[in-house]
This record gives structure tokens, sequence and C-alpha cells, in this order.
């Protein structure tokens, strides 16, 4: 690891640690705490699934430097200290909110609490709703292990003969997780609300498994396996990509267990038999755990929050959920087409405050305008029941040139978008399916429509997917334009997936993984000649991970140069902000709060004629240098006004934003003496809410 920069795999973990911190912050809704639980839980999941998963297959392979595999060794092992850190924190804010529902009349409890009335309510819901959902394997008779997926829990079931008439038993038992709400709520008792786990709902009906058998004792512990989640991706040319991603998907069920977590409480044997049979001899691979595991489940606890009466945004939550959030944007008339309007101005919509129906909106007036000829998009990440990609299947049907872009690449989101992509065909949308060696990252939109006898293009540029559900709590920008050389360029990005091979030209776009490194660096070395030349140099990066080395050296060095530079970064940054000799004039700082922080904006000051950009990509190698990304100016001096408006904003944070300088890493930045409270999405909120 270079010196001057933080370890990229300690940076995720504090980003994590942050969402943590919300778990942890009382002044939190209940309920909103519970689900950060999940989030994280979620998140930690997926890091073991990919960087511990990466770093295993390093310091796996035979022909690795030593020192390099000392160093990876270094990191592992404090990965795993931070991890067991954290989980100290973790089971704490648990059992902190587990009081505070308490305390609100909701009791989480298990079957060792239940009284006669909610033992035949949770015997009789067994039967009727869970039972047929169970299919037990006998440990000794398992003979494949890949029918054990990755992020689901498995019930080990111990079975004892209390006469010795039979030797002990042991099973394992899927829960029913996608067929069964994880949570179960109990009948209402006065004003108390009872939930109990699916886990103990299950153990206290073991006896009606098993008991057939002769077993009249059982012990029940919750295990769980995290796999390898790379895909190996064959490179056979004989095959379609949409079958190579196909059997790479099915063989990341067989990936090697980078964690196996089970409860600690398990009986010691038990525990050994189950490492056997499993396979698993690496220590570090084992963690022991709670009763309960994949926390996740909690971003989806049942009992809704209009008990609550913590203020946001001024007003009840129930009231901002139901009725505030999203709103609709003041340049999106009724009854008024939204061509004319796009072709007046730009417009600029801010999710999750804007409601992305707008764009939902869009799309079926394209499909059934009579003077559209073809609709474009890309796609990276589609919602579950997808409104807008059954937009365009009806655009297909009133006779459109309908093309879309799906990266069946989307790391754990591939077999949904093989799904879609088979159903788009079969509906005569044109799907591109890859570009070899470069996954597809840009957000676009693209009508054509036909006025006056000519093409007119229409374009929508944001900085997050084309996803409705997402848009509910990703924090991005979007930009509506009808700008000739903008949609131009647009056009040309997709002429570009279109051909796969042919380099198209942009002239105000900038698109990686050609430009925008460049693009970077020419406008860091501007900002640095300005500020020798003593004029106005300054530089705003609002992103979600800083990571590629030398656009890190390039801050470094303007820095220096006397640039003042803020980074607002949400998840992953190894940049050393105000360090003496380093980087005095950087600082750097994330927001997390309800809303997912997700888009990405440069702004240069360029003595004082701002550049300002709403870019797909973060400043990663990987976005830089191996993706289809790309960065659009905003031209419109409203609209430039109106971001750098927001940025400020977040600048002032002192309730949600943490310091990420290493020598107060996560730090709250606090109000200074006689200074008001300031939360951004607050702001935010009312900021847009008062144009309206």
């Amino acid at each position: 690891m270079k010196k001057n920069q933080i370890n990229r795999e300690v940076s995720w973990l504090s980003f994590n640690e942050r969402v943590l911190q919300e778990a942890m912050d009382i002044s939190n809704p209940v309920l909103e705490r519970l689900k950060y639980l999940g989030i994280f839980s979620n998140n930690r999941d997926e890091f073991y699934r990919v960087r511990v998963a990466t770093l295993n297959r390093m310091k796996a392979y035979k022909k690795i430097d030593p020192a390099q595999k000392r160093e990876i060794t270094r990191t592992l092992r404090d990965i795993y200290q931070i991890v067991s850190d954290q989980e100290a924190q973790f089971t704490q804010a648990y059992r902190d909110i587990l009081d505070e529902l308490a305390k609100k009349n909701i009791f989480i409890i298990n079957e060792k609490e239940l009284d006669d009335e909610q033992q035949h309510f949770v015997e009789d819901y067994f039967q009727q709703n869970i039972r047929s959902y169970l299919f037990p394997l006998l440990l000794d008779s398992i003979t494949s292990l890949t029918h054990f997926k990755d992020k689901h829990i498995y019930l080990a079931v111990k079975m004892t003969c209390s006469n010795k008439l039979q030797k002990d038993n042991f099973a394992l038992i899927e829960l029913p997780t996608e067929e069964v709400s994880r949570f179960i709520e109990l009948p209402q008792f006065d004003e108390k609300k009872y939930i109990i786990f699916l886990d103990d709902v299950i153990r206290i009906n073991l006896k009606s498994i098993f008991g057939i058998f002769g077993y009249d004792t059982f012990e029940g512990h919750i295990i769980k396996f995290t796999r390898d989640a790379e895909l190996d991706i064959d490179s056979d040319l004989s095959k379609s990509f949409l079958e190579t991603m196909n059997e790479s998907i099915k063989q990341r069920i067989k990936g090697d267990a980078v964690r196996f977590v089970y409860d600690k409480n398990v009986n010691p044997k038990f525990l050994k038999k189950l490492l056997v049979k499993f396979g698993i001899t690496q220590s570090d691979t084992l963690r022991a755990g709670g009763r309960y595991h994949n926390f996740k489940d909690f971003m989806d606890f049942p009992i809704q929050n209009d008990f609550e009466t913590e203020k946001i945004f001024g007003q009840a939550k129930s009231e901002v959920c139901d009725e505030r959030l999203p709103f609709s944007h003041p340049d999106i008339l009724p009854n008024v087409s939204m061509f004319e309007l796009i072709k007046e101005k730009d417009i600029l919509f801010h999710y999750p405050y804007h409601s992305f129906s707008h764009i939902i909106d869009l799309v079926r007036e394209a499909a059934i305008d009579p003077k559209v000829r073809a609709i474009k998009m890309t796609f990276y990440r589609v919602a579950v029941n997808s409104k807008i990609i059954n937009t365009l299947i009806n655009a297909a049907r009133n006779g459109k040139l309908v093309t879309v872009f799906l990266e069946l690449q989307a790391r754990f989101d591939e077999q949904a978008n093989i799904m879609w992509t088979q159903k788009l065909q079969e509906e005569g949308v044109r799907v591109i399916q890859n570009i070899p060696g470069f996954k597809v990252h840009a957000k676009l939109l693209l009508i054509r429509r036909k006025e006056k006898g000519k093409n007119v293009y229409y374009a929508n540029i944001s900085t997050g997917n084309f996803n409705e559900s997402t848009a509910k709590v990703y924090a991005d920008d979007s930009l509506l334009t009808s700008d000739k050389t903008i949609c131009n360029d647009v056009n040309s990005v997709f002429h570009l997936f279109e051909s796969k091979y042919l380099m198209p030209s942009f002239s105000e776009l900038i698109v990686a993984p050609f430009k925008l490194r460049t693009f970077f660096t020419q406008m860091m070395n501007r900002e640095i000649r300005n500020a020798k030349a003593g004029k106005e140099a300054w530089v705003i990066l609002k992103l979600n991970n800083l990571v590629d080395a030398k656009v890190i050296n390039k801050l470094y060095l303007a820095g220096k140069a006397g640039v003042k530079i803020t980074l607002i970064i949400r998840g992953i940054c190894v940049l050393k902000a105000g360090e003496v000799g380093l980087s005095e004039n950087i600082e750097a700082f994330g927001v997390v709060d309800r809303f997912l922080e997700h888009s990405r904006v440069f702004v240069f000051a360029n003595d004082g004629d701002l550049d300002v950009f709403l870019a797909s990509a973060d400043l990663m190698t990987r976005n830089l240098d191996h993706r289809i990304e790309v960065a659009c100016p905003i031209k419109s001096s409203e609209l430039k006004s109106e971001l750098l408006d927001m940025l400020e904003i977040q600048r002032k944070d002192n309730v949600k934003a943490r310091w990420l300088h290493p020598d107060k890493i996560n730090q709250y930045r606090l109000p200074k003496v006689g200074e008001q409270s300031y939360r951004s999405q607050d702001e935010i909120y009312a900021y847009l809410k008062g144009k309206i």
C-alpha cells in the first residue's frame, strides 16, 4: 500500500461504519435504525463476496510476489479485526434498538417467551404457511454442496432420542425467506405488538418434522455461507455472450466459501461435523455469531412507522413518506407535452425529491407520439417490476424503433438482466448485450422525433440508474435537454454500442474510457495554472468513491499549488485529506443519511467562469479505463447555480456529515459554539420545495 493513500478495503469498512453509526444514532426513528442494521449487514456480505474473495484469490496465486502476499495477509488481518470490532458495535446497537422498540410496545420475542395463546398460534401458522416450504437434508446423506446457496440461511438441527434407542442424527433446513416473511406478527395484546423470527417458529416445530422417527429432543442453530461471487467468464467464441453469462452465474453457486457464520452456542462436536462435511479448514473463514444471521432482512421489517412521532423535514415521518416525497418538478406542467417543455429549456431533476415518474411519463409520451420514430436507452440495474421497461415494450408494439443496451455484467443483477433481455427480445426490442472488454455504466436516454421533416433529438443524461425503486432512496441528478450538440453526442455513444468497435468523436460529452481521464487531468492543470497566477482556483468533487492513484496524485499536486479542493464522498476515499505537507488544501467529508448520496458532480472554478459536469463515473480506475461512462457539461447558468447551491448546502452539513481525514475518520462535523444544526438533506428538500 502506498504511504500517501489509505488502504482501499479499510476505507470501505469505514464507510460501512458510517452506516452503522446511523443505526446507533438515537435521533433517528427506531425503525429507521433497524433498517440501517439491515443495510450494514447486506453491505458486509457483499464486501466478503467480492473484496475478501478477491484478496483470497490473489493470496493463493502461485506466482504472486512475496512482498505483495505479505501485504495481502496484513490487509486480511486488518479486515478481520475491524469486522470483529464492528460486530461488537452492531450487537450493542441491536440490543439498544430492542430496548427502544419495547418502550414503544413492540417486542421481538423467541420461542421460549411465548404464552399459551401465542404457542398455539405459532404451531397453527407453521402448519398452514411454512411446513410445505421446508425440505430437510440429512447431513450424512448430503453428497453435493452446490445445493447450499450464498446469502441464504440454514437451520442446523441436532436430533436426540432420550431413550438412546437411536444414535443422534443431524439435518439442515433452508429457511424459506423468499416465500415467507422472516418476521411473523403474533396476535396483538392490548397496545403491545409481538414479532417472532421465522427461525424460532421452525425451531419450536421441529418435533412435528422429525418426531415420527423417534426423536424427542432437538436443538437448532442458524448457519450461513458467504461464497466467492466473482464470475469466471469463459472466452469460448462459439457461445453467445448470453450463454456465457448464464453458465458463469451457475458456476457462482460453487464458489469457495469465504465466510462460514455460525451460532456461537452450537455444540463443538456438531460444529466440527458441519465443518468436515463442508470441507472448511481455514480458521479465517469461520465467524462465530449470535442466534440470528442475515440481518439484511431488517430492511423489510413488517411494522410500518405509523406510530413514529419523530420529526423529519419538519413533519411527521408518515407524512413525509406518504405525501410530501417525492414531489413534482416545477417545470413539468399538466397536460403539456414534455417535448415542448424540454425544447424551451434544459430541465434538471433531483431524485428522490423529484418524482422519477416524470421520466416514465416522458417515455410513455414517446411511446404513443406519432412523431417519435426511435427510442434508445441504457440500463445497468433494473427495478423488479420495471414500469419503464414495460413502457419501452409498449413503444415497440406501437411501431417505434426501440434499442436497449442492457449490461449483463452488472454485479449481482446478472440473472435479472438476462431475464429482461429475453423479455425485451421477445417483444421486438433490439437489445445490445455487451461491448467486449468494457461494462456500460453510462445512464442515457435518447428519443428521435420527426418535426417539420427533420430529425430532432431529446436526451436524458443521469447520474443514476433508470430504476423507479432506487430513485426513491438514491440521491441522483438527471438532465433533460434538447441541446443539439449534446444530443448528437449521446447518439454517437449509441452508435458506439451498435458498432462495438468504431470509435466516434464527441464534441461536448466526456466519454470514458476514451477521454475522461485526460479531461480530468486537463481541468486540474488549468486550476493549477490559475492558482499559480493568483486567479480564482478551486474544485468541488461529489463522488461515491475516490480510488484512482493518478487522479489522487494530481489532486495532491493541485492542493500544494494552492487550489482549494472539497471532496464530498459517500463511500471509499483512499486520499489522505488534511495532511500537513501533503494535502492541507484538501478537505474531505461524507454524508450518510436517510437517502443514499449517489450523484457525481464535478465543479471547476475556472477563474470564476464555472465549469459544472454531471457524471455516471466515480474516480476509480475501473470507471476511467474499463467502462463506458459519460460526463455531461451543464450549460444553463440557472442549473449551474442550482447544483452549486445544493453542494454548498452539503458543505454546511453539521449533523449527518463525517470527516474522512485519517486523523478524525468518521467523526461528525459538529456545530460550532452558537451555530445551528444544519442537516443537508432536510435543507435540500426545503430548497427544492421552495422552487415550486
